[in-house]
C-alpha cells in the first residue's frame, strides 16, 4: 500500500511540475514545409439543391497535374469537390475525393476537407477564407508513405493563364 502511494504521489508531483513549466502562448509554433502544388481541371458544377444539410453542389475532378521537391504526377479523371453551402451562402464545406499518380506510377488517394467563408471583419471589412486539410493514402511500401504519416495544409491560387483550381500545399512539421 505504501509503494502505491508513493508512486500516486511521484506522478502527481510531476504532473504539477509539468503544469508549472508550461508557457502561454506556447513557444514552439508547428512549421510548415512545401510539399506540393496540385493544378486541378474541372469541369461545369452542378447544383443537386436545397438539401436538410445545405445547398449541396457538385464539381467534377477531370485531371490535371502536381509537382513538388519529392513527387510529380498527374491527377487522375474521376474525382469530385463535393460542396456543401450555408442557407445565406456565406459559408461553404468542401470535401473534394479524388486520386493522383505518380510518374512511376504509383496510385494515391485524396481527401480533402475545408472551409470557403466570406464574412465580414471587426470593421466591417469584406474577408474571405479559404484553407483546407489534404489527407493521402498513399501505399504503405511505397517511396510516398510518408504522406501517410503527416498533417498537411492547403490553400488556393488562382491565375489567369490556368482554368481550374491551384492548391499549394504544405505539411506540418
Amino acid at each position: 500500500m505504501f509503494k502505491k502511494r508513493l508512486f500516486m504521489m511521484m506522478v502527481l508531483t510531476i504532473c504539477l511540475v509539468n503544469l508549472q513549466a508550461q508557457t502561454y502562448p506556447p513557444k514552439d509554433t508547428p512549421q510548415l514545409e512545401f510539399a506540393l502544388q496540385l493544378r486541378v481541371h474541372i469541369d461545369q458544377a452542378y447544383s443537386v439543391g436545397d438539401t436538410p444539410h445545405g445547398k449541396r453542389l457538385v464539381i467534377p475532378i477531370t485531371g490535371g497535374t502536381f509537382e513538388g521537391p519529392s513527387i510529380k504526377g498527374t491527377i487522375l479523371n474521376g474525382g469530385a469537390d463535393y460542396q456543401l453551402g450555408s442557407a445565406d451562402g456565406s459559408r461553404t464545406e468542401l470535401e473534394a475525393i479524388y486520386c493522383i499518380r505518380t510518374d512511376d506510377g504509383v496510385n494515391i488517394h485524396v481527401r480533402n476537407r475545408g472551409i470557403i467563408y466570406n464574412g465580414k471583419d471587426a470593421n466591417g471589412q469584406p474577408t474571405f477564407y479559404f484553407k483546407a486539410a489534404p489527407q493521402f493514402e498513399a501505399p504503405a511500401d511505397s517511396r510516398y508513405a510518408w504522406l501517410n504519416n503527416a498533417l498537411f495544409v492547403c490553400q488556393p491560387e488562382w491565375t489567369k493563364s490556368f482554368n481550374g483550381i491551384v492548391l499549394n500545399v504544405w505539411k506540418v512539421k
